[in-house]
């Protein structure tokens, strides 16, 4: 399967320790060789950088790790094709415009027999994890005419998510620059590094970082991925079925999926 990265932060910060550590994932001899992607939210810009060929040869994620871009938002994503090819247009992270808002998702899993009404947004790859997301953003058009507080799009998201796992696993990333949405369907783990802050070893690389050295007392950074990429620290694993709502590096909602107990 895919994985996931995702960041919220309360201050700009480079996320390149972790990046490093996911591209050796996307070597040639992994199973996830089939493209990457990482997305930086800037204000309402965002820097958008993907490749159809694994991360440990790609040069475009050279010149990722050669700049260290800080953020308060970002999602990556390396891929293991399955429904739909090889090809920068089935690369994740997908992102589409709404309410003037630049949107980004990424997706972890497969969904069988997928196939949502057409709306507003249509995918222009052939995965289920774009059809997805377009499906996302069209329920959210569809209620909401204008932008809307993060915590009122919960219903929708959450709803929409529940009908997803209906069809296969359903593990995301969601923001629009504001937050990031997580949904856990079997596999996300998340650590929230804050003061007193101490060194933290990559498991894929030989890599160390001293996050004392790198950080401020007052910085709050949240990491979250589908396998933790470092040893010596505790990841916390997201329940199956449960969804978690992120700003500025701290968690302001968590909840179950309809259904689950």
């Amino acid at each position: 399967m895919c994985e996931l990265l995702g960041m919220s932060a309360n201050v700009p910060t480079d996320i390149l320790f972790s990046f490093t550590g996911l591209m050796q994932r996307s070597g040639p001899q992994a199973p996830h060789r089939d493209g990457w992607g990482v997305a930086f939210y800037e204000g309402k810009g965002l820097r958008l950088f993907q490749d159809s060929v694994a991360g440990a040869d790609s040069e475009v994620a050279a010149l990722v790790r050669r700049y260290p871009i800080k953020s308060e938002i970002v999602i990556g994503h390396i891929r293991h094709a399955n429904v739909g090819g090889v090809s920068l247009a089935n690369t994740h992270p997908f992102v589409r415009e709404l309410w003037g808002r630049n949107w980004c998702f990424a997706h972890n899993g497969q969904l069988a027999d997928f196939h949502p009404p057409r709306g507003f947004y249509q995918p222009v790859g052939e995965t289920d994890s774009e059809r997805a997301f377009c499906d996302l953003l069209n329920r959210i058009r569809t209620v909401h005419a204008e932008e809307v507080e993060g915590t009122r799009l919960l219903p929708i998201l959450t709803q929409a998510c529940t009908e997803f796992r209906q069809h296969g696993v359903f593990n995301c990333l969601l923001s629009n620059g504001e937050w990031l949405f997580t949904c856990c369907s079997t596999k996300l783990v998340e650590i929230t590094r804050k003061a007193p802050f101490g060194p933290a070893r990559l498991r894929d690389a030989d890599l160390t970082v001293d996050f004392h050295a790198e950080t401020t007392p007052r910085d709050v950074v949240t990491v979250l991925a589908t396998e933790p990429l470092t040893e010596g620290e505790q990841w916390d694993q997201h329940p199956s079925g449960s969804w978690s709502l992120w700003r500025l590096g701290e968690c302001v909602a968590r909840g179950r999926l309809g259904g689950e107990a």
